[in-house]
């Protein structure tokens, strides 16, 4: 058996017969159908050049057959040949994370203006989980891998992607390198626009809600300590750490009620504690924003539809995905050192107010 012959019984193709079965259609039956050699065929169909040259009409015979037969190549006898497997991974650290679900879809629609298809694995926070799928990558099922979400609590899958032999790029893990290139959004710039609106509205006690102190939120929380520091600082319990979910952000909130003067404005480093706050707030007869301001980071879909419709900074999902697929698709080296920081966008909705004394 030759190497096109091996790789030939590698699935290449499934077509349903009239008795429901599925049935896999291989260059064997492509072969078997014009009267050509399977060698003949793996050489028309992965269109790689050759020493002697195939007739054009044996080369539209077994087109012909290919099509009518419903055989598709499979991407791993693809990879295994050295060719494009035009597949791209992504690995997610938390698809249940609503902004994550909104970059997957962005980077479903950048592959496929490409001819790409995604693969798409979970990891959320889970080594063993992402391990798995990196596995699966390393076997060439994959052209290019993006990270989507900071990854550097697990760092043995952070170590096999900064040796591997595909590109990889990584989006919202932060600023800092950790060997790997990266598409990051300017942080500081979006925590100094919301901070900027909050106190030009007038308040002055600010606090901050802070999901896992991993890349993109470690930076939005320096930005808000390092803007606040010469204006006396946040008051002790001002800043709360919470799971990135509702559920966190109602549980924040309800902490810094308790404080002898609790804030009149707070900032949620994510639209989805953002939104925890607006429903622990309504639950205790907190107007928001008459007695509260409250703000997000991300503009998730849902942002704009909360009761009342959130503040928050604009993520530029589209174009940080459209460089990432672009630097690893392309191999673009260069514009993988050269990409600065996005610039985000300060959205500002119902949940902010002017601050009235007597609050």
């Amino acid at each position: 058996m030759t190497s096109d012959d091996r790789l030939s019984t590698i699935g290449d193709s499934e077509a349903t017969p009239a008795g429901g079965r599925t049935a896999v259609v291989t260059m064997r039956d492509v072969a078997r159908a014009t009267g050509v050699s399977q060698s003949t065929v793996s050489r028309v169909l992965s269109g790689a050049p050759t020493a002697v040259p195939i007739a054009e009409q044996t080369r539209e015979r077994v087109l012909a057959a290919a099509r009518g037969l419903g055989y598709r190549p499979n991407p791993l006898a693809r990879g295994l040949r050295g060719m494009r497997t035009m597949l791209l991974g992504v690995i997610v650290r938390d698809i249940t994370d609503p902004f994550f679900a909104s970059a997957v879809e962005a980077a479903s629609i950048e592959a496929s203006r490409r001819g790409y298809n995604i693969v798409l694995g979970h990891a959320h926070a889970r080594a063993d989980e992402a391990i798995a799928l990196w596995r699966v990558l390393e076997a060439r099922h994959c052209d290019a891998i993006l990270l989507l979400g900071d990854m550097s609590d697990q760092p043995r899958l952070i170590e096999d992607l900064r040796n591997a032999h595909i590109p990889v790029v990584a989006l919202w893990q932060g600023s800092r390198s950790d060997g790997i290139p990266s598409v990051s959004v300017d942080n500081r710039a979006g925590i100094t626009a919301v901070l900027d609106h909050l106190v030009t509205l007038g308040h002055q006690r600010i606090g901050f809600i802070a999901g896992r102190r991993l890349g993109d939120i470690q930076e939005r929380e320096e930005a808000y300590v390092d803007y606040l520091a010469p204006r006396s600082g946040a008051p002790p319990g001002y800043r709360q750490y919470a799971s990135n979910d509702p559920t966190g952000g109602g549980q924040a909130l309800a902490a810094m009620l308790e404080l002898p003067e609790p804030p009149t404005a707070v900032i949620a480093s994510t639209d989805v504690l953002a939104i925890g706050v607006l429903h622990e707030a309504h639950e205790r007869g907190i107007r928001v924003p008459e007695d509260l301001s409250v703000t997000g980071f991300d503009d998730i879909p849902l942002a704009a539809f909360t009761v009342p419709a959130l503040t928050t900074v604009r993520m530029p999902v589209r174009e940080m995905v459209a460089t990432a697929v672009r630097i690893v698709i392309d191999e673009d080296r260069a514009l993988a050192r050269t990409t600065p920081p996005l610039e985000p966008a300060l959205v500002v909705r119902a949940s902010t107010q002017p601050f009235r004394a007597g609050t």
